[in-house]
């Protein structure tokens, strides 16, 4: 026999056995046989008449604990896109208590050819594994998370909020109180007197696309069939949750074996409406200074090479939210880097005057669209290509409702005109002579404007990258511009929260699709480490470096103890700036004076003002296993960043971040972001900064 293969690796049918079955061909009776003489159940227990002597159960059935079914359930799933076939379950993450042990514990012991188990340290952070995986994955296969009652599946609703809100598939298994009540209340259990069948699992419904509670055996067959199919919908996945009752888990059912017949489930590539598709068209052909703005759904779709034979063709720029930028090369005439709040000068300066905005894939938050301030321009109008209707008709856009590389297909061939078309383009590639569509392509001093502008941005990003004098400590800017340096389309880098992500949506020079990995739908503090466990276990040749600040880091350590435990060569960089960096400087935006935003001892006025804590996290990061390389100087930094690329084990950079003042920064923020500012205070920063927010507040529009 062989074992089903690990993540990353393909899946092929029939690989490993389930449970239950024999792995020898020639052990398993045939059809109407009993037992060979000499043999036992197994169990030492008579079968029933009618019964199968080895298994104890019914003929064309399987006895399976609910959790054992369950299991074997999943490793017979499959996804299918393009011809290219993946296990959709590929490991399972565990954390065990009374509420789980017996059940799907048991049943991962019983299944270990059939699913790999991985054993995380906090509930929050193996979701955030599983998130990883799923991305990397491009939303083919997926990882589950089993945890037991209470707080372990209390602990598991950030996470899931974040999947959902990312729209990537991972499966929750969450233990839950008894369904028979033997006794009410159990440990952990939250008892509402109005409500008998409520419980704490019910906190994770409206973080989930799919929620079911299965309280009997027979009802996990449409409870899991169900659950695959949200997973692998790419208009509806996200996080889904099978809550198990602990004693349902482990009660016995006789299973109909085509439960656990394979299937495979095949992602759909939905084709835009012929109506649609001509009106979008006509949109396109009509613009003279088109923006396309690629959200996450292009990379989900695998439309990369698409988008650039479309950028290619027709000479329109392209800008990125956070989710989507890497959609193309950083070196892409037609690339002007992210859009909205943390975007270039570039990208916005085009949105604000862009007479056509086109969305692919993308969900178009408060900080791609500057809180609703961006786009400008009173003729502006909007084009989104989604694969989710209610993503489309945002902005109240003209609806393509389809697979991001369908529709960009689509366009693309409808642009192109008649192949051998006669005559010249004309400046905006309207018609020929004749009457026939021309090929359409942006007038060509629009192309001359937006390229020259990225030049200029360039010059910005160089200027905050370098660093005049190398045995100074580096600001957070030149720590991105030493990795720039270092690395190739191979690496991948993973933030989530605090400054950073705005740093590396203006200044980060994605050199592949999948390089860049900023989770900024939720950005959840602590997602960074686990996550990039999640992206190792789908990537294991790629150098993954997690980007952490003291406050995240703070958050969420944990999982370097499991990126040891499995020999995982993470790379994670802590920069060091002794507190809340990032909100400190909204906060002072705002009036609110960076109160409570310091890592300090209090000062003799009760404020955190005093001198920085004795807090040493590189040695903490040592004491989880880490090997810890301190970086003091940008000389240093540079030479411990290249020691981690090339280590084969779990490798921290720790370093402290010096202030501006050391190189030119970043760029300050090129769009506005909407942060309510106190209505009355007595504070003259509070009083400033709301004039400042009424003036931008005016800007705001509703796009009709």
């Amino acid at each position: 026999m062989t074992t089903t293969p690990y993540p990353g690796e393909d899946a092929r049918a029939g690989d490993a056995p389930g449970l239950g079955e024999d792995p020898r061909p020639e052990a398993a009776p045939r059809t109407g046989e009993g037992p060979r003489t000499g043999e036992g159940t197994g169990t030492g227990a008579r079968p029933r008449t009618g019964e199968d002597a080895r298994t104890g159960a019914r003929p064309h059935t399987r006895r399976l604990t609910v959790a054992q079914a369950l299991i074997a359930f999943l490793a017979r799933q499959f996804t299918e896109r393009d011809g290219s076939r993946r296990r959709l379950i590929n490991a399972t993450w565990g954390i065990f208590g009374h509420g789980n042990v017996a059940g799907v514990g048991q049943a991962l012991v019983e299944s270990r050819a059939d699913m790999r188990y991985l054993q995380g340290r906090n509930e929050q952070a193996m979701v955030h594994a599983a998130v990883g995986y799923a991305r990397q994955s491009n939303r083919l296969s997926a990882h589950a998370v089993t945890t037991s009652i209470g707080p372990g599946a209390t602990n598991l609703v950030t996470g899931a909020a974040l999947a959902t809100i990312n729209r990537l598939p991972v499966l929750l298994l969450p233990g839950d109180v008894f369904a028979t009540r033997p006794a009410d209340p159990v440990l952990q259990q939250l008892e509402v007197p109005s409500a008998g069948d409520v419980s704490v699992n019910d906190a994770l419904r409206p973080v989930s696309v799919y929620f079911d509670r299965v309280t009997r055996p027979e009802a996990l067959i449409p409870a899991a069939l169900a659950a695959m199919r949200v997973l692998t919908d790419p208009a509806e996945t996200g996080a889904v949750t099978l809550a198990l009752p602990q004693d349902v888990q482990a009660e016995a059912y006789d299973w109909p074996e085509e439960f656990f017949a394979e299937r495979v489930w095949r992602i759909r590539r939905q084709a835009p409406d012929p109506e649609e598709l001509a009106e979008a068209v006509t949109l396109v052909r009509a613009a003279r200074r088109p923006l396309l703005v690629a959200g996450g759904g292009v990379r989900y779709s695998g439309a990369e090479d698409v988008l650039a034979a479309f950028a290619d063709a027709t000479g329109i720029p392209v800008a990125a939210t956070q989710a989507g930028k890497g959609s193309l090369r950083h070196d892409h005439p037609c690339d002007v880097g992210g859009v909205g709040h943390t975007g270039t000068a570039t990208a916005d300066e085009l949105a604000r005057t862009a007479d056509l905005v086109i969305g692919v894939g993308t969900r178009w938050s408060d900080f791609s669209t500057a809180s609703a301030t961006l786009f400008q321009n009173p003729e502006v109008r909007f084009l989104n290509l989604n694969v989710t209707g209610f993503d489309a008709h945002k902005l109240a856009a003209h609806p393509l409702v389809a697979d991001a590389r369908t529709a960009l297909e689509g366009l693309l061939t409808a642009l192109a005109g008649p192949a051998g078309g006669r005559g010249e383009v004309g400046e905006v590639g309207q018609r020929l002579e004749g009457g026939e569509a021309s090929p359409y392509r942006v007038p060509a001093s629009y192309e001359a404007e937006f390229r020259a502008s990225k030049e200029r941005w360039e010059q910005r990003v160089q200027a905050a990258f370098d660093a005049e004098d190398e045995l100074r400590p580096p600001t957070q800017a030149q720590v991105l511009g030493a990795l720039d340096a270092l690395a190739t389309g191979e690496d991948i880098v993973i933030n989530a929260a605090g400054s950073l992500p705005g740093d590396l949506h203006k200044l980060w020079r994605a050199r592949s699709r999948d390089q860049y990995h900023v989770e900024y739908g939720y950005s959840c503090m602590g997602y960074e480490i686990p996550a990039a466990l999640g992206v190792l276990l789908a990537a294991p040749e790629r150098p993954v470096w997690a980007f952490v600040g003291d406050g995240t880091y703070l958050m969420n350590p944990t999982e370097i103890v499991t990126a040891v435990q499995e020999r995982l060569p993470l790379k994670v960089v802590i920069l060091q700036n002794h507190g809340y960096a990032s909100i400190g400087g909204l906060s002072e935006a705002v009036g609110a004076e960076r109160f409570g935003t310091a890592y300090r001892f209090r000062a003799e006025d009760a404020t955190y003002t005093g001198d920085p804590l004795p807090v040493d996290l590189a040695a903490n990061a040592a004491s989880l296993g880490m090997r810890v390389i301190r970086a003091k100087t940008v000389r240093d930094l540079r030479e411990a960043l290249a020691r981690a690329r090339a280590a084969r084990e779990a490798t921290c950079v720790y370093v402290e971040t010096g202030t501006g003042d050391t190189g030119p920064g970043v760029p300050p923020a090129q769009a506005w972001w909407d942060v309510p500012v106190a209505g009355t205070a007595t504070r003259a920063s509070a009083v400033r900064a709301r004039a400042d927010y009424d003036r931008h507040a005016a800007a705001r529009r509703r796009h009709l």
